[in-house]
């Protein structure tokens, strides 16, 4: 019935001379082939659709991230006296078993500095007063919750609003040849003009002596250059608000700019000395939220290898993992490639992984959470291709301190794992 629809359809729209020549066989098989053609891809698009939802809810799990708006707690409408602190500051909470993370950063590269000069975890602050380790530009910057983290609120913003970074007999440069930084910084949905700032000079205390370095969902801008490097701009804008780690290094005049896995900026030479730090938030749509939080600045780390041939091992707190947990977060893998490539290049070398804790929390609990980061590392690298038998895990909680527990900064550097050569 359907055939003899189609023919005479096309009888009547096709002039006569051309009608002629129509074959029915043909037209059938065409009209049949097209349709198939078309289920096809109705069924690749649901498909496609599928993977990638499915591959954005991975995601979230192993990061950790994508809070909704309606966890954010403002400051003002919390009741005076509530305590909101961080849950570091009390028990620690249960161990859970070793996880290796399912997405792996395989081409990030960027190595912490190893020697601290400024951390910021925002452990014990207050909600609603002002960031205790930082001091004011201008704005209106406050501590709040965040769903269950402390953050950085940047409230309300003016063209010089920020804040810059308190550190202890500050000289006019207090930023060595070889530096790195690192915050995560809260993106809402789908917002191309969400911007963070970065000056290389402490604005409050320094004159300007560099342009801006703007951070946005996609992409990161250097003023002098207006970003006009290989890999510089992330075409893709996820559409959902999330959680990025930022990551900057800069080594005597080269400076990298890394968005969670993505590196922006690759500039090999710049003229300037950096001397300092600001950071801003801006958004300048007024319902927008900008929020930093685990600000970490180190001086530069001296190549791995090179640490190995002087020292023996490598000791390195650039691998992390979630709080009180020895899930390993994306952000490691620069340090884990590293390793794995290391190993690869030199099949002698066979490493003891060995985690450390800091004091905070049991002795008992940090001995079993030493243990199980370690053996996530291992087992990491072991997924990674290195032989089982050239690795093996060993924790020793908060029993070998490098420095005092009384610090942030001396916390975190006491947070480490070592590999020791076997």
């Amino acid at each position: 019935m359907l055939s003899c629809w189609v023919i005479c359809v096309l009888c009547i729209i096709l002039p006569s001379d051309l009608g002629a020549q129509v074959n029915p066989d043909r037209i059938l098989r065409n009209a049949r082939n097209r349709a198939e053609r078309n289920v096809e891809k109705r069924v690749e698009d649901r498909i496609d659709k599928a993977v990638d939802k499915a591959l954005d809810g991975i995601e979230e799990g192993i990061d950790g991230k994508g809070e909704s708006d309606e966890a954010f707690t403002d400051p003002e409408s919390t009741p005076e006296g509530t305590d909101q602190d961080s849950e570091q500051s009390g028990e620690a909470a249960p161990v859970t078993d070793p996880d290796v993370p399912t997405l792996i950063w395989s081409s990030f590269d960027f190595v912490p500095g190893d020697v601290i000069i400024f951390e910021d975890n925002l452990e014990g602050e207050r909600n609603g007063e002002f960031p205790s380790k930082w001091d004011l530009v201008a704005g209106t910057i406050e501590n709040a919750k965040f769903g269950e983290d402390n953050v950085i609120f940047f409230r309300r913003t003016t063209s010089r609003q920020g804040i810059v970074p308190l550190i202890k007999d500050s000289p006019a440069d207090y930023l060595p040849d070889a530096f790195t930084i690192e915050f995560d910084a809260y993106f809402e949905a789908d917002v191309h003009n969400q911007i963070y700032y970065v000056n290389f000079f402490d604005m409050k205390n320094h004159r300007r002596t560099m342009p801006d370095l703007r951070i946005y969902v996609n992409k990161a801008v250097f003023d002098r250059t207006d970003g006009n490097y290989p890999g510089a701009r992330r075409t893709h804008i996820d559409e959902e608000a999330k959680w990025r780690r930022v990551s900057i290094s800069f080594n005597q005049r080269a400076l990298k700019v890394y968005l969670d896995e993505a590196r922006l900026l690759n500039i090999p030479n710049i003229a300037d000395n950096p001397t300092g730090i600001t950071i801003r938030g801006n958004n300048p749509q007024g319902d927008r939220q900008a929020f930093i939080k685990n600000v970490r600045i180190a001086k530069g780390a001296v190549p791995l290898y090179e640490k190995f041939l002087t020292d023996g091992k490598i000791i390195t707190n650039g691998i992390r993992f979630d709080v009180n947990k020895a899930t390993i977060r994306p952000e490691s893998m620069g340090v884990i490639n590293e390793i794995v490539q290391l190993m690869n290049e030199h099949p002698e070398l066979k490493f003891s992984v060995e985690g450390h804790t800091d004091s905070d929390g049991s002795a008992d609990h940090n001995q079993r959470l030493s243990e199980q980061r370690s053996e996530a590392v291992m087992k990491q690298m072991v997924a990674m291709g290195i032989a089982s038998d050239r690795l093996t895990s060993a924790g020793h909680g908060q029993n070998r301190p490098l420095a005092p527990n009384d610090t942030q900064e001396n916390k975190a550097r006491n947070r480490r794992v070592e590999f020791v050569r076997l």
